[in-house]
Protein backbone atom coordinates (compact mmCIF):
# COMPACT_ATOMS: atom_id res chain seq x y z
CA UNK A 1 0.00 0.00 0.00
CA UNK A 2 1.24 3.46 -0.91
CA UNK A 3 0.76 6.15 1.72
CA UNK A 4 0.83 9.82 0.70
CA UNK A 5 1.51 12.87 2.85
CA UNK A 6 1.36 16.44 1.65
CA UNK A 7 1.41 20.07 2.65
CA UNK A 8 1.50 23.37 0.76
CA UNK A 9 4.94 22.63 -0.66
CA UNK A 10 5.48 18.89 -1.15
CA UNK A 11 3.72 15.64 -1.99
CA UNK A 12 5.56 12.59 -0.65
CA UNK A 13 4.69 8.91 -1.14
CA UNK A 14 5.93 5.94 0.88
CA UNK A 15 5.34 2.24 0.20
CA UNK A 16 4.36 0.19 3.25
CA UNK A 17 6.50 -2.63 1.79
CA UNK A 18 9.84 -1.85 3.38
CA UNK A 19 8.67 1.63 4.49
CA UNK A 20 10.37 2.89 1.34
CA UNK A 21 10.08 6.42 0.00
CA UNK A 22 8.76 6.25 -3.56
CA UNK A 23 8.26 9.89 -4.55
CA UNK A 24 9.14 13.45 -3.52
CA UNK A 25 7.38 16.02 -5.68
CA UNK A 26 7.04 19.77 -5.43
CA UNK A 27 3.48 21.06 -5.54
CA UNK A 28 4.34 24.18 -7.51
CA UNK A 29 5.62 22.36 -10.60
CA UNK A 30 5.23 18.61 -9.94
CA UNK A 31 9.01 18.14 -10.20
CA UNK A 32 10.18 14.67 -9.06
CA UNK A 33 13.30 14.64 -6.89
CA UNK A 34 13.46 10.94 -6.01
CA UNK A 35 14.92 8.33 -8.36
CA UNK A 36 12.05 6.25 -9.74
CA UNK A 37 13.65 2.83 -9.60
CA UNK A 38 14.31 1.94 -13.22
CA UNK A 39 14.72 -1.87 -12.97
CA UNK A 40 17.16 -1.92 -15.89
CA UNK A 41 19.56 0.17 -13.80
CA UNK A 42 18.63 -0.09 -10.08
CA UNK A 43 15.10 -1.00 -9.06
CA UNK A 44 15.10 0.50 -5.55
CA UNK A 45 14.42 4.09 -4.56
CA UNK A 46 15.17 4.57 -0.86
CA UNK A 47 15.67 1.31 1.07
CA UNK A 48 15.57 1.31 4.88
CA UNK A 49 18.63 -0.34 6.43
CA UNK A 50 18.15 -2.35 9.63
CA UNK A 51 19.44 -4.24 11.61
CA UNK A 52 22.63 -4.02 9.56
CA UNK A 53 24.04 -1.56 7.06
CA UNK A 54 25.88 -2.98 4.06
CA UNK A 55 26.93 -6.58 3.78
CA UNK A 56 28.32 -9.20 6.13
CA UNK A 57 31.32 -11.38 5.39
CA UNK A 58 29.87 -14.48 3.69
CA UNK A 59 26.43 -13.08 4.58
CA UNK A 60 26.72 -14.34 8.16
CA UNK A 61 27.58 -13.28 11.71
CA UNK A 62 27.82 -15.02 15.07
CA UNK A 63 26.21 -14.25 18.41
CA UNK A 64 26.95 -16.36 21.49
CA UNK A 65 28.73 -18.87 19.24
CA UNK A 66 25.70 -19.40 17.03
CA UNK A 67 25.74 -18.43 13.35
CA UNK A 68 23.02 -16.33 11.70
CA UNK A 69 22.45 -15.07 8.16
CA UNK A 70 21.23 -11.65 7.09
CA UNK A 71 20.93 -10.20 3.58
CA UNK A 72 22.75 -7.02 2.64
CA UNK A 73 21.19 -4.05 4.49
CA UNK A 74 19.01 -6.28 6.70
CA UNK A 75 15.37 -7.29 6.59
CA UNK A 76 13.24 -4.11 6.54
CA UNK A 77 13.97 -3.69 2.83
CA UNK A 78 11.27 -5.37 0.70
CA UNK A 79 9.52 -6.58 3.89
CA UNK A 80 5.78 -7.06 3.37
CA UNK A 81 5.12 -7.41 7.11
CA UNK A 82 5.81 -3.74 7.83
CA UNK A 83 2.61 -2.06 9.08
CA UNK A 84 1.78 1.48 7.96
CA UNK A 85 -0.39 3.93 9.92
CA UNK A 86 -1.52 7.28 8.53
CA UNK A 87 -1.27 9.62 11.52
CA UNK A 88 -2.55 12.75 9.77
CA UNK A 89 -2.27 14.40 6.33
CA UNK A 90 1.39 15.29 6.93
CA UNK A 91 2.67 12.25 8.85
CA UNK A 92 2.76 8.47 8.39
CA UNK A 93 4.41 5.82 10.56
CA UNK A 94 5.58 2.26 9.92
CA UNK A 95 6.43 -0.54 12.33
CA UNK A 96 7.90 -3.99 12.51
CA UNK A 97 8.32 -6.09 15.64
CA UNK A 98 10.04 -9.33 16.51
CA UNK A 99 8.52 -12.44 14.94
CA UNK A 100 9.50 -16.06 14.46
CA UNK A 101 10.81 -15.04 11.05
CA UNK A 102 13.07 -12.26 12.40
CA UNK A 103 14.35 -14.46 15.24
CA UNK A 104 15.66 -16.95 12.69
CA UNK A 105 18.13 -14.33 11.45
CA UNK A 106 18.33 -11.86 14.35
CA UNK A 107 18.09 -13.20 17.94
CA UNK A 108 16.90 -9.98 19.59
CA UNK A 109 13.45 -8.81 20.68
CA UNK A 110 12.64 -5.37 19.30
CA UNK A 111 10.08 -2.85 18.10
CA UNK A 112 11.15 -0.83 15.05
CA UNK A 113 9.10 2.30 14.30
CA UNK A 114 9.80 4.73 11.50
CA UNK A 115 7.95 7.93 10.67
CA UNK A 116 7.87 10.39 7.79
CA UNK A 117 6.61 13.89 8.56
CA UNK A 118 6.34 17.01 6.41
CA UNK A 119 7.17 20.38 7.96
CA UNK A 120 7.27 23.21 5.41
CA UNK A 121 9.95 22.25 2.86
CA UNK A 122 11.34 19.39 4.96
CA UNK A 123 10.76 15.66 5.22
CA UNK A 124 11.71 14.49 8.72
CA UNK A 125 12.54 10.77 8.73
CA UNK A 126 12.70 9.34 12.24
CA UNK A 127 13.65 5.95 13.67
CA UNK A 128 12.70 4.60 17.09
CA UNK A 129 14.14 1.22 18.07
CA UNK A 130 13.20 -0.41 21.36
CA UNK A 131 15.04 -3.33 22.94
CA UNK A 132 12.33 -5.46 24.53
CA UNK A 133 14.71 -8.25 25.48
CA UNK A 134 16.65 -9.11 28.63
CA UNK A 135 20.08 -8.67 27.05
CA UNK A 136 21.90 -5.95 25.09
CA UNK A 137 20.88 -5.65 21.45
CA UNK A 138 23.35 -5.00 18.63
CA UNK A 139 22.22 -3.18 15.50
CA UNK A 140 22.88 -0.66 12.77
CA UNK A 141 20.37 1.61 11.07
CA UNK A 142 20.45 3.92 8.09
CA UNK A 143 18.86 5.38 5.00
CA UNK A 144 19.56 4.92 1.29
CA UNK A 145 17.59 7.61 -0.59
CA UNK A 146 18.43 8.04 -4.27
CA UNK A 147 17.91 11.46 -5.82
CA UNK A 148 17.49 12.26 -9.48
CA UNK A 149 20.66 13.83 -10.83
CA UNK A 150 20.63 15.80 -12.98
CA UNK A 151 17.30 17.29 -11.92
CA UNK A 152 16.62 18.87 -15.31
CA UNK A 153 17.14 17.16 -18.64
CA UNK A 154 19.18 20.09 -19.97
CA UNK A 155 21.85 19.55 -17.29
CA UNK A 156 24.77 17.15 -17.00
CA UNK A 157 25.73 14.84 -14.12
CA UNK A 158 29.10 16.53 -13.87
CA UNK A 159 27.41 19.90 -13.25
CA UNK A 160 26.75 18.71 -9.69
CA UNK A 161 28.66 18.22 -6.47
CA UNK A 162 27.85 17.21 -2.90
CA UNK A 163 28.86 19.74 -0.27
CA UNK A 164 29.65 18.31 3.18
CA UNK A 165 29.57 20.64 6.18
CA UNK A 166 31.55 20.42 9.42
CA UNK A 167 32.99 16.98 8.69
CA UNK A 168 35.28 15.20 11.14
CA UNK A 169 37.57 13.60 8.55
CA UNK A 170 37.82 13.01 4.82
CA UNK A 171 39.06 9.41 4.63
CA UNK A 172 37.08 7.48 2.02
CA UNK A 173 37.35 3.70 2.37
CA UNK A 174 37.46 1.37 -0.60
CA UNK A 175 35.21 -1.68 -0.87
CA UNK A 176 36.63 -5.04 -1.88
CA UNK A 177 35.14 -7.05 -4.75
CA UNK A 178 33.01 -8.98 -2.22
CA UNK A 179 31.59 -5.83 -0.59
CA UNK A 180 33.78 -5.65 2.51
CA UNK A 181 35.54 -2.50 3.66
CA UNK A 182 39.28 -2.59 3.06
CA UNK A 183 41.95 -0.63 4.90
CA UNK A 184 42.70 1.28 1.70
CA UNK A 185 41.54 4.90 1.54
CA UNK A 186 41.30 7.35 -1.33
CA UNK A 187 40.80 11.09 -1.55
CA UNK A 188 37.54 12.24 -3.15
CA UNK A 189 36.79 15.40 -1.13
CA UNK A 190 38.24 18.74 -2.15
CA UNK A 191 37.27 21.90 -0.27
CA UNK A 192 34.34 20.01 1.35
CA UNK A 193 33.03 19.01 -2.10
CA UNK A 194 32.58 15.67 -3.87
CA UNK A 195 32.22 16.37 -7.59
CA UNK A 196 29.97 13.88 -9.36
CA UNK A 197 31.57 12.27 -12.39
CA UNK A 198 30.74 9.32 -14.65
CA UNK A 199 33.64 7.36 -13.17
CA UNK A 200 33.20 8.26 -9.48
CA UNK A 201 31.44 4.98 -8.61
CA UNK A 202 33.37 2.63 -10.89
CA UNK A 203 34.63 0.82 -7.77
CA UNK A 204 31.28 0.86 -5.94
CA UNK A 205 30.21 3.12 -3.06
CA UNK A 206 32.20 5.81 -1.28
CA UNK A 207 32.39 4.82 2.40
CA UNK A 208 33.07 7.33 5.18
CA UNK A 209 33.50 6.09 8.76
CA UNK A 210 32.90 8.54 11.59
CA UNK A 211 32.86 11.49 9.20
CA UNK A 212 30.32 13.28 11.42
CA UNK A 213 29.25 15.63 8.63
CA UNK A 214 26.34 17.69 9.90
CA UNK A 215 24.85 18.35 6.48
CA UNK A 216 25.11 17.13 2.89
CA UNK A 217 23.83 19.34 0.08
CA UNK A 218 23.36 18.44 -3.57
CA UNK A 219 24.47 21.52 -5.51
CA UNK A 220 24.38 22.56 -9.16
CA UNK A 221 27.56 24.48 -9.93
CA UNK A 222 25.65 27.44 -11.40
CA UNK A 223 22.10 27.21 -10.07
CA UNK A 224 22.99 26.44 -6.44
CA UNK A 225 21.53 24.02 -3.88
CA UNK A 226 18.86 21.57 -4.98
CA UNK A 227 18.30 19.68 -1.74
CA UNK A 228 20.08 19.05 1.54
CA UNK A 229 20.15 16.42 4.27
CA UNK A 230 20.72 17.00 7.98
CA UNK A 231 22.95 14.13 9.15
CA UNK A 232 23.72 15.06 12.77
CA UNK A 233 22.47 11.76 14.23
CA UNK A 234 24.43 9.66 11.73
CA UNK A 235 28.25 9.73 12.00
CA UNK A 236 28.85 7.42 9.04
CA UNK A 237 28.02 8.13 5.41
CA UNK A 238 27.74 6.37 2.09
CA UNK A 239 27.61 8.02 -1.35
CA UNK A 240 26.69 5.75 -4.25
CA UNK A 241 25.15 5.25 -7.66
CA UNK A 242 25.38 2.72 -10.41
CA UNK A 243 28.16 3.94 -12.75
CA UNK A 244 26.83 6.46 -15.27
CA UNK A 245 23.28 6.26 -13.84
CA UNK A 246 21.26 9.52 -13.50
CA UNK A 247 20.92 9.56 -9.73
CA UNK A 248 23.00 9.76 -6.57
CA UNK A 249 22.38 8.16 -3.17
CA UNK A 250 23.25 10.14 -0.04
CA UNK A 251 23.12 7.57 2.76
CA UNK A 252 23.13 8.48 6.48
CA UNK A 253 24.39 5.52 8.49
CA UNK A 254 24.92 4.31 12.03
CA UNK A 255 27.31 1.50 11.15
CA UNK A 256 28.58 0.07 7.87
CA UNK A 257 29.53 -3.14 6.09
CA UNK A 258 31.93 -5.66 7.60
CA UNK A 259 35.62 -4.82 7.40
CA UNK A 260 37.96 -7.33 5.78
CA UNK A 261 39.44 -8.59 9.06
CA UNK A 262 36.11 -8.93 10.89
CA UNK A 263 35.75 -11.65 13.52
CA UNK A 264 32.09 -11.93 12.38
CA UNK A 265 31.03 -11.73 16.05
CA UNK A 266 28.27 -9.09 16.03
CA UNK A 267 29.30 -7.88 19.49
CA UNK A 268 32.71 -6.99 18.04
CA UNK A 269 31.50 -5.68 14.67
CA UNK A 270 33.11 -2.35 13.80
CA UNK A 271 30.55 0.48 13.87
CA UNK A 272 27.81 -1.60 15.55
CA UNK A 273 25.44 0.06 18.02
CA UNK A 274 24.72 -1.45 21.44
CA UNK A 275 21.29 -0.89 23.00
CA UNK A 276 20.81 -2.04 26.58
CA UNK A 277 17.75 -4.01 27.65
CA UNK A 278 14.61 -1.89 28.02
CA UNK A 279 16.19 1.09 26.29
CA UNK A 280 15.11 2.98 23.16
CA UNK A 281 17.28 4.40 20.38
CA UNK A 282 16.01 7.49 18.54
CA UNK A 283 17.62 9.03 15.45
CA UNK A 284 16.42 11.08 12.52
CA UNK A 285 17.57 12.81 9.39
CA UNK A 286 15.90 15.54 7.37
CA UNK A 287 15.58 16.04 3.63
CA UNK A 288 15.04 19.69 2.66
CA UNK A 289 13.93 20.50 -0.87
CA UNK A 290 15.43 23.92 -1.55
CA UNK A 291 13.29 25.18 -4.43
CA UNK A 292 9.73 24.17 -3.59
CA UNK A 293 8.04 27.40 -2.50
Amino acid sequence: MIHTIENDHLIVSIDSIGAELTSIKTKKDNKEFLWQGDPTIWASRAPVLFPIVGGLKNGTYTYKKKSYSLPKHGFIRHNKNVIGTQNNPTKVSFSLSTSEETLNSYPFTFDFVMSFELVNDQIIISHSINNNGSQPMFFSVGGHPAFNCPIHSSENYEDYYILLEKMNNTDCYVLTSNGLISNQTISVIEDHKIWLTDSLFDNDALIFKNIKAEKATLVHKEKGAVLSMNLKDFPDLGIWAKPKAPYVCIEPWLGYADVEDTTQNIEEKEGIQKLDEGKTHDSSYTITITDCK
